[in-house]
């Protein structure tokens, strides 16, 4: 075990480093890795550990990461330099190290004299951005520190590395992992007082370091072995604290009163059921059964419902509502897209046929009025919209963020549907519950991207989940194939001959693309991994242009592809575009005119992603498809095969073999099983992604458990937050787990958190 070093304050985790640090150190932490306090700092993990005289493989390194690297210096070598502008000539000093195989390049211009620092034969630790230049990579003004015996040589860098391991801590090009890793060593000496938000029952029971013993562990380990109990401990603690927050809002969501809402036999519910063309799947029937059951208790609803493409959650939903506006309340769908608020409106409307004209010529008495309500509809359109809410005459309302408006009054709200939940935040989902006005309405959240048991457990923990496995019957079967066109260019004429194929056989076809063009404002999507060129260039015969490796490359346009394909390959087809910055009538009637057979193909953005539903689309073509991650490439492929047809669906990439990009879309076409996709997903991706980094913009805090990997940890953790929680929901015996548990709430977990 690390020796734990006399005490030498009253330093505590809250106490602000420029009480034990210089200013200068404590500015620096403060304004290049947010780090203020003694608690930020020593849960600033070490990112990796280095054994003394064990060199880094320097094959692994990435243009454009930040490194410190372990290596053995090569070569000196130094020369002048013409400089432009300059009258004086400069010097040019190259140092070469190596790992025994791999090579780096060290380039310092004008600091000559490091040539006597940086000798032949020693070896040390190098920070820096990887760049690339003339095809080498290099780092250009690395910070470093060499280890020597010689402490004056080194400048005493070397007492922050005093053992055999040492720890690589995530740095920047200011503050270097040796500047990190004295101050560690500093905060540690004055460290005292350290209550530990894990109870001592809990510790024992899964033999755990106490918090003072696991920062000694993990910042001044003796072995590998205190690696490991260190790290044993934060991933069960990071698990531990967010779950207690879970229990305490299953907990809290019990004690809020709700209106029950029960179903009457002979209401809507039961005409609607009557009247659906299918038959509902052994799921959709548990599943329906579920929500009832919660709907008719005195406390909210809280549940989610998650399923694969095309499951049919849709349907769950609408049963659900329409039991509620048989209870007489009213239920609000809320979608992220016009175009899939609009989806909705037409299927559902559809659905229910003279159900949901109550009121009209030719509606039924027995049924409702669904009304459509979203930012770019007519004024008048708009007007009568709030009116039917406002009077209750609309038993089902749908709509985009226009619902979370201070003018949209509802009746009597009993239940809201948040549809891809993903994409609306604390804000924006309060807004809405809040128009319930007394009791709190009932909550269904619908995602259509599959979601592991774990991740569930751990970002879904205060929510009910109900998951749909079964396809309903009828479903045609996806084809999916990826086009390496960096390999084969030629595979892109057969591209666009299968989709003549399938238009000629009276079918329809999607390309999706990146982005819009047109230098207007792009829609984003997941970054691809620096290595793919567009794909435009090879359309037009041409080649592709790319951007230095360090910088985002370009790809497919949207409004440029379409321009080719109407007048090169698909030119005798009736080829339309559809993207966010059109008007909602357009977008509306490019949708229309799609499902009623009047376009061929229809070139899109990642509008068409969820709740699309052609089921005369049998083929769709993804451009430069490695700028899309694992889940949305299987998103959209579930917009065809919906109508019994067969799917087929073409991932067009410049990703070489082997790369990760190609290794996601391999993996695409390898299963349509999307609880598999989504476990290879957040596999790849970072955990702050997953857990509400991106989401919030602030550091995830979860820095040491990873939900796929850390199931049972996850497991007993939810466990022992519930029966903490139970007996003590205020958390008042343990003030550590309290305070621990608001510093969650108030820092960047709290966002997504919240929108589940």
């Amino acid at each position: 075990m690390a020796k734990v070093l006399p005490l030498k304050s009253t330093t505590t985790l809250g106490t602000h480093l420029a009480g034990v640090l210089s200013e200068g150190a404590a500015r620096g932490l403060r304004d290049r890795l947010d780090i203020e306090t003694v608690g930020d700092l020593l849960r600033h993990y070490p990112r990796r550990y280095v054994q003394r005289g064990e060199l880094t493989n320097l094959d692994d390194l990435r243009v454009g990461d930040e490194v410190t690297v372990m290596a053995e210096i090569a070569s000196v070598t130094g020369r002048p330099i013409k400089m432009k502008n300059r009258p004086r000539k400069g010097h040019i000093l190259e140092v070469v190290v190596t790992d025994g195989r791999g090579r780096l390049s060290l380039t310092f211009f004008n600091q000559a004299w490091r040539g006597h620092q940086l000798q032949v034969g020693l070896r040390g630790l190098f920070a820096g951005k990887v760049e690339a230049f003339r095809s080498k990579r290099q780092l250009t003004h690395p910070d470093f520190v060499l280890l020597t015996d010689d402490e004056d040589f080194d400048n005493n860098l070397t007492e922050a590395f005093a053992g055999q391991l040492m720890p690589i801590y995530p740095a920047t090009t200011q503050v270097a992992t040796w500047t990190i890793a004295r101050c560690v060593r500093r905060t540690l000496d004055a460290l005292e007082m350290v209550p530990d938000p894990i109870p001592a029952e809990i510790r024992e029971r899964h033999g755990l370091l106490g918090l003072r013993d696991a920062f000694f562990a993990l910042h001044r380990p003796a072995s590998q072995s205190d690696v490991t109990a260190a790290r044993k401990r934060f991933r069960f603690e990071e698990a531990f604290v967010l779950q207690v927050e879970l229990a305490r809002r299953r907990s809290a969501a019990r004690e809020l009163p709700a209106t029950p809402r029960v179903a009457r036999t002979d209401g809507v519910l039961a005409a609607f059921d009557g009247r659906l063309p299918f038959e509902l799947t052994a799921g959709q029937r548990a599943v329906g059964e579920a929500i009832e059951h919660d709907l008719a208790r005195d406390h909210p609803m809280q549940r989610l419902l998650q399923g694969e493409v095309g499951s049919g959650k849709t349907v769950c939903a609408v049963r659900a509502m329409l039991a509620v506006v048989d209870a007489g309340g009213q239920a609000a769908l809320l979608a992220p897209t016009e175009v899939l608020a609009q989806q909705h409106h037409r299927s559902i409307t559809q659905l229910l046929g003279p159900l949901a004209e109550r009121g009209l010529l030719g509606g039924s008495d027995q049924g409702t009025r669904v009304v459509l309500l979203t930012g770019g509809q007519s004024t008048a359109t708009r007007r009568k919209a709030l009116l039917d809410i406002a009077s209750g005459e609309a038993g089902l309302v749908i709509g985009t963020h226009a619902l979370l408006e201070d003018q949209v009054m509802f009746a009597d709200l009993g239940l809201v549907v948040i549809d891809e939940q993903h994409r609306f935040g604390v804000e924006q989902r309060a807004a809405l519950t809040e128009k319930a006005g007394g009791a709190p309405p009932h909550v269904l959240v619908m995602t259509a991207t599959p979601i592991p048991r774990t991740v569930a457990m751990t970002v879904f923990g205060d929510l009910e989940v109900s998951t749909l496995t079964e396809l309903p019957k009828g479903r045609g079967a996806i084809q999916t194939t990826v086009v390496p066109i960096a390999d084969k260019p030629s595979w892109l004429d057969r591209v666009w001959d299968r989709v003549r194929e399938e238009v000629a056989q009276r079918r329809q076809a999607y390309i999706v693309c990146p982005r819009i063009g047109d230098d207007g404002a792009e829609e984003e999507i997941l970054p691809p991994d620096g290595t793919s060129p567009p794909v435009l260039k090879l359309l037009q015969g041409g080649r592709s242009r790319t951007r230095a490796p360090s910088s985002r490359p370009e790809a497919e346009s949207l409004l440029d592809l379409a321009a080719s394909l109407r007048t090169g390959p698909l030119a005798d087809l009736r080829v339309e575009v559809l993207h966010g910055r059109l008007t909602s009538d357009a977008k509306d009637a490019v949708m229309r005119d799609f499902a009623a057979g009047e376009i061929d193909v229809l070139v899109a953005t990642t509008v068409i992603e969820v709740g699309v539903d052609v089921p005369n689309a049998s083929t769709m073509v993804v451009m430069d498809a490695d700028w899309f991650g694992v889940s949305q490439l299987h998103q959209l492929r579930g917009r065809v095969g919906r109508g019994g047809l067969p799917g087929l669906c073409l991932l067009v990439t410049n990703a070489e073999e082997g790369t990760p990009a190609r290794t996601r879309l391999d993996a695409v076409a390898s299963t349509s099983d999307g609880f598999e996709l989504s476990r290879l997903d957040l596999e790849q991706r970072r955990e702050g992604d997953v857990l509400g980094a991106d989401q919030s913009g602030r550091r995830s805090s979860l820095r040491m458990l990873a939900v796929i990997r850390d199931e049972d940890v996850i497991a007993d953790a939810r466990a022992d937050a519930t029966e903490v929680v139970a007996g003590d929901p205020e958390l008042r015996r343990v003030p550590a787990l309290q305070e621990a548990v608001r510093a969650l709430y108030e820092a960047d977990r709290a966002d997504y958190l919240e929108k589940t």
